[in-house]
């Protein structure tokens, strides 16, 4: 059955005459059934550890669109509240965090190895979507990656520059390390865990890897993220990953060869022609229509999804957004999009 998901194909290698297409966030708020499921979960944390439900808001774009691939309902955060930290959302804002700015912030943490507990219910959405999706459709698992975690762990919430998280790697670098160290090791266990309850290929979200320059970029996006595809592949070496560092720039270049990536993410800041000159001779790529087009459709949205798909088409490739879909995205604009990078 493999053989016959397309993602997975794209994913070892295989160039696809219509490349598979999903999409970052696609359960979410611009569809009427997830803002139901989640008014009757009663708030987003409540949804992500309530198996049914993730389950049934994991399915409801695939009822919808028919997508080559299904993403587990969670979300990258998940981490440092199974870890210890106090985790909330805060209507209209986003998440907020307790922070790690001190040693003794640090040592409340739990070891990578005690996660597992807390996040039992995000491995049974996953078992429960191994039996629920089409057989054509990829169950995909993922996480944050440690940089980006990290991020949020040091502000408390995200922030428009990281600026905390870089200052405190600056001043503390014994004490940001070791919280990097925590991150990855406990990352390892997540995603090993969500492969071992059938994700059949994850996701490393570096989602504010592009705040990283230079040296900084080799030891807080490319370290860890090797650090976490190698230890992934030695438990579970026919698993695929995908790795996300958004943003990154000229730093895509290599990206996959020096992480051991299967196939990178890649942002709307960089065309897809240079991506298919720089990146995908490396192997698949995953990209990366501008998620405004979701809002805005039309003619705009038709061209520049056939110029990424024409100028993709010599190598493995995998449609998708360049970042996720955003709450005011109007849902026959993914059908347009859908129907073009399928139809032509």
């Amino acid at each position: 059955m493999a053989n016959d998901k397309t993602i997975l194909r794209a994913l070892a290698g295989e160039t696809l005459q219509t490349p598979p297409i999903w999409m970052m966030r696609q359960a979410g708020r611009y569809l009427p059934e997830y803002r139901a499921t989640r008014a009757q979960a009663g708030d987003f944390l409540s949804l992500c550890y309530n198996s049914d439900l993730a389950t049934e808001v994991t399915l409801q774009p695939i009822r919808r669109f028919g997508f080559d691939a299904a993403i587990m309902f969670a979300d990258i955060l998940l981490i440092p509240q199974a870890l210890g930290a106090d985790l909330w959302f805060v209507t209209g804002e986003g998440p907020r965090l307790s922070t790690i700015d001190s040693e003794a912030d640090f040592a409340r943490l739990a070891d990578a190895a005690d996660i597992h507990e807390t996040l039992g219910p995000i491995y049974q959405t996953l078992r429960n979507l191994t039996g629920a999706l089409p057989p054509e459709t990829t169950l995909i698992g993922f996480a944050g990656a440690p940089w980006t975690v990290a991020t949020y762990m040091v502000a408390g919430r995200g922030t428009p520059d990281q600026g905390p998280a870089h200052a405190l790697k600056n001043t503390n670098p014994a004490l940001f390390d070791a919280l990097i160290d925590r991150l990855t090791k406990a990352t390892i266990e997540y995603l090993s865990a969500q492969i071992e309850a059938g994700a059949e290929v994850v996701k490393l979200f570096d989602s504010w890897a592009g705040s990283l320059k230079g040296a900084d970029f080799d030891r807080y996006a490319i370290a860890p993220t090797k650090e976490v595809i190698t230890a992934l592949k030695a438990r579970h070496p026919d698993t695929p990953i995908i790795a996300f560092p958004r943003e990154a720039g000229d730093k895509y270049i290599g990206f996959a060869k020096k992480t051991g990536a299967d196939c990178v993410a890649i942002d709307n800041s960089v065309t897809a022609d240079w991506v298919a000159e720089n990146v995908q001779v490396d192997g698949c790529v995953q990209g990366n229509l501008a998620s405004s087009h979701m809002v805005t459709g039309g003619d705009a949205l038709v061209r520049e999804t056939r110029q990424i798909v024409n100028a993709l088409r010599g190598g493995p490739h995998i449609f998708n957004l360049g970042h996720g879909i955003t709450p005011d995205a109007n849902p026959d604009n993914v059908q347009l999009m859908i129907d073009t990078v399928r139809g032509g």
